[in-house]
């Protein structure tokens, strides 16, 4: 009878920590609108209307590819509960949706001739709506359960940066639904819809890098912890002036007699 081979002692396997995910996205999320504006630049391509517009050029690959991996990224992503993880698949499938259902060329995201214009409009809602829910609940409740060091910082890292997705969110709404053509077409000239979707990438991005422990962001959360402890001293210390002066008056000439007696 052949003999079945002896398997190795060790044995080589693939774990993806969640700590690497989350590092993952968040790196992912900081450097797409930096790479679509400087590789569109090296490449001369003008500045587009907003990020979506460069799937119709040649930084087509680069958004695709970052968006689906931002998409399997989340499928990845397993939570504390059924809460979480419906959260993370409902933010992978927008991610997808907004990288393979592209929105029509030269098009207002609100007026589309396709299905799949429309499809990645309302993609595109959902992602940054998911990404700050996640920053505004789930990121800072995980942070407590874990016990993060200075939670404090963490939590209102988390919180900002889900407010300003939201607000990046408001704001954008307000471009699309009410203002008329003459102001749209202002702000259109400065491409603002790019600049508020860099603003929201970027406040995700730096929720998920704090989530992920990555060393930027704990070196940002330590200086945050240090500069609030020499604030709330220094406000301790204006609120007392004189406090330590009167314990030093008290404790003088005790200390004084004491010496003396020794």
């Amino acid at each position: 009878m052949r003999a079945i081979p002896e398997l190795p002692d060790q044995t080589n396997v693939l774990v993806i920590s969640y700590l690497t995910i989350r590092r993952a996205i968040g790196i992912s999320g900081l450097a797409l609108p930096v790479v679509l504006l400087v590789g569109g630049w090296i490449t001369g391509i003008p500045i587009q209307d907003n990020m979506s517009s460069y799937y119709h050029t040649g930084m087509r690959d680069v958004f695709v590819g970052t968006l689906c991996a931002i998409g399997v990224f989340l499928f990845c992503y397993q939570g504390y509960g059924w809460a979480e993880n419906w959260t993370a698949n409902l933010g992978g499938v927008s991610a997808l949706g907004i990288a393979l259902c592209p929105l029509d060329f030269n098009s207002d995201p609100l007026l589309q001739k396709s299905v799949h214009g429309y499809l990645h409009t309302f993609s595109g809602g959902v992602f940054f709506s998911t990404l700050a829910f996640y920053s505004l609940y789930h990121f800072p409740r995980e942070s407590r359960l874990e016990a993060e060091p200075h939670l404090w910082e963490r939590k209102w890292i988390y919180r900002t940066s889900g407010i300003v997705i939201l607000v990046s969110l408001l704001t954008m709404g307000i471009y699309l639904f009410f203002l008329d053509d003459d102001w749209k077409q202002l702000l259109t000239s400065y491409h603002f819809l790019f600049w508020m979707e860099w603003i929201a990438v970027w406040s995700f991005a730096a929720a998920w890098l704090a989530r992920g422990r990555a060393i930027i962001a704990d070196i940002a959360v330590d200086v945050l912890a240090y500069s609030s402890e020499l604030l709330l001293k220094k406000r301790h210390a204006g609120s007392h002036p004189g406090l330590k002066q009167d314990e030093d008056l008290q404790k003088g000439p005790l200390d004084e007699t004491n010496s003396n007696q020794s």
